[in-house]
This record gives structure tokens, sequence and C-alpha cells, in this order.
């Protein structure tokens, strides 16, 4: 494709940091990087701890456990989200309950969040979804009023502010992935963060396999969560370019909402005192019964794209919750796609995107 959805880019510190590593030997779950990129990553998040892994599922996993969410707990979840959300929550033996979103910022819907809380429900997981964040003043004042846990999955919300302040460190415990197509990556690897310094030592003993001062000792079930240096060094590398990176995004952002002014296409928008890191630019059209021929014609063009996530309520392991109803996720999931977004991409072959979507759209209604 000419237009990838997605196309990573390494222009500053990498391949000396890597290199680094590859002489001075720490390639594995030791070494200097580690502690460098957990250190920078909680003071630009604002964090006061924070502790890697080795994946954005094992820091979903890992904050939970240190939450001690486990079986018996309830734990309400989007029900637009992807799926390693939900999963996590299974993995704890804690049962998930979906909640719907918002339409006006497809986030998860605090009224909704209410209506599904009961004597067993012990966390809400949110999700900052596509880069933007949550009502975080009515989720805080709804974990107040009910004396529950706040988790948060900022896999897709690195550089996402809400009235200022980094999200992740709203909540109890907070979870980020470093995919390689999030907004920085180490390839494969993640985050757990929280001003709760007790939380993160749980997190970091647990993944560390429960090993104690005794060599060979464990006291406890761990797993083995731990990021290599080799991976902490990329992702210092690109944290140390986190500026120019969310500047490409919202350059990009800007121009596709340009793009798109007073045309049929809905662009996922900012909301007041919020900054939405952009990590998909994503569009609804009005009829979801064109999304699918658009992306066939997209492709013709060598344009890539995804659509939005899949209602988690409709895949197979979820099916219970099939006669609950989530009819904002459903609209907005099957309406929905996400563009091309990369910082190679020009103003200029934004234009030629959006003028292509827009030809097909004026041909085909």
């Amino acid at each position: 494709m000419k237009y990838p959805v997605y196309n990573r880019s390494f222009t500053g510190n990498e391949k000396k940091y890597v290199m680094d590593c590859l002489d001075s030997t720490w390639i594995s779950s030791k070494g200097s990087y580690i502690e460098k990129f957990e250190t920078s990553f909680a003071e630009y998040t604002g964090a006061a701890f924070a502790t890697s892994v080795n994946n954005g599922t094992a820091a979903l996993h890992l904050a939970l456990m240190a939450a001690d969410i486990s079986a018996g707990d309830e734990v309400i979840v989007p029900d637009f989200t992807y799926v390693a959300t939900p999963n996590a929550v299974h993995y704890t033996g804690a049962t998930v309950i979906f909640a719907d979103v918002c339409s006006h910022n497809w986030q998860i819907d605090p009224a909704d969040i209410e209506r599904k809380i009961t004597d067993r429900t012990k966390a809400i997981l949110l999700v900052h979804l596509y880069g933007a964040p949550c009502d975080m003043d009515r989720i805080l004042s709804i974990c107040k009023k009910h004396n529950l846990l706040l988790i948060e999955d900022c896999a897709e919300g690195i550089g996402t502010l809400y009235k200022g302040k980094h999200v992740g460190t709203f909540g109890d415990i907070a979870a980020f992935s470093f995919f390689g197509n999030k907004t920085i990556t180490t390839g494969e690897g993640g985050m757990v963060i929280s001003n709760n310094r007790q939380l993160i030592e749980k997190a970091s003993h647990i993944k560390n396999q429960g090993v104690t001062s005794k060599v060979y000792w464990h006291d406890v079930i761990g797993y083995n969560y731990r990021m290599t240096n080799l991976c902490a060094a990329i992702g210092l590398a690109q944290l140390e370019c986190i500026g120019e990176i969310l500047a490409d995004k919202i350059r990009i952002a800007n121009a596709y909402r340009e793009s798109f002014r007073d045309t049929c296409i809905e662009f996922h928008e900012q909301e007041v005192d919020t900054q939405h890191s952009y990590w998909m630019c994503s569009i609804l059209l009005k009829n979801s019964g064109l999304r699918d021929k658009l992306v066939n014609h997209m492709k013709k063009h060598e344009i890539d794209s995804r659509p939005l996530f899949y209602p988690c309520h409709t895949m197979p392991m979820y099916a219970d919750h099939n006669e609950i109803g989530f009819p904002v996720t459903d609209n907005l999931s099957y309406r929905g796609l996400n563009l091309p977004s990369y910082p190679e991409l020009t103003n200029e072959d934004v234009s030629f995107i959006a003028a292509t979507i827009l030809k097909f759209l004026e041909e085909n209604t």
C-alpha cells in the first residue's frame, strides 16, 4: 500500500541505544535502559512510579492483579474497545460487565456505568479510546460515591490530556502499550504506572516471577512479564521524540478535519479542556452499508484503512452479553474507519485520501 494505516520511522537515538545494549551484552531483562525508560516515562506522564512489561496486555493483567481483582469481583469495561481489555479481566477470574459508550466522544458512558454497578462491582476499567480521554470528573465522582477502584487502559492514550493532566494518573493504576503501531513503540512492550508505591511494588514483584532476595526462592505465583533492555532502549529513544511525534499526529488530524469540514463525514473531534493525541484518525460514515465498499475502493487507490473495533459483546466468548444491548457501540462500530496517520504523511497526501473518500460517497449516495 502506498498509504498504510501506520508506518514506523526511527529518527532518534534508537540505533545508538540498541547498539549500546549489544556492545554491553545487557540485552535481556536487566540493564540500565530499563530503569531510564521507567523513570523517564513516569516523569513524562506525571506519575510517581512506573514498571515496564513485555506487552500492553500484560500491563493490563498486572494492573488488575496488583489491585487484587479476582474471582467473585465484577469489573465494568466499555463494550467499545480492543478485546485485550475484557480478556485481561477474565485472566484474573473476575467477571466482565460491559457498559455502552457516549455518542459524542466514543468513551465509556458514566450514566451506563452507574446502571451496571452491583454489590459485586469492585472496579471500573476504562479505556481512553483512539487517543481521546474519558470524562474523568464524572467517573472519579462515581468511584468515590461507590468506593470503586479505577484502572485506566491507556494503550492508545500516550500524550492524551484531560484538563491538562495526562491520562493514567487519575485512577489507582494504569496500563500503557508500546506495540509497533502505538504512538511510541518498543516493538512489543508496555508500562504500568501509579501514584501508589505499594501497587507498583506488587506489580513489579508479580511480573518478575515473584522472586525474592533469596536466590531461586519465590513467595507468590508470578509471571515473566519483564521488558528487555533492548526494548527499553528503543522506548527511551522514542520517548525523547514524543513532542515531534505528537505534533505530526495533530497536524495530520487537523488536515483531515479541514478536508472533511461541511461534508457528510463525521471526524472524531477533540473536546473542550482535553488534548486528543490522535493515536488513530477516525471517521464515521452516515451509512454503515457503504463502509466495506469504501474500504475496497480505497484499496484500489492504495489507501489502507481499518474498521473501528467490533463490539466486544458480539464476539463468541462474550455472547452471553448479547441480550443486554449496546446501541451506541453498535452504531459507531459499523460506521467507522481508521485512516492513514503516520509522520511521513503530508497534508497533500491527506487531501488526496479525503478526496478519494468523498468522491466515492458522492457517487454512491
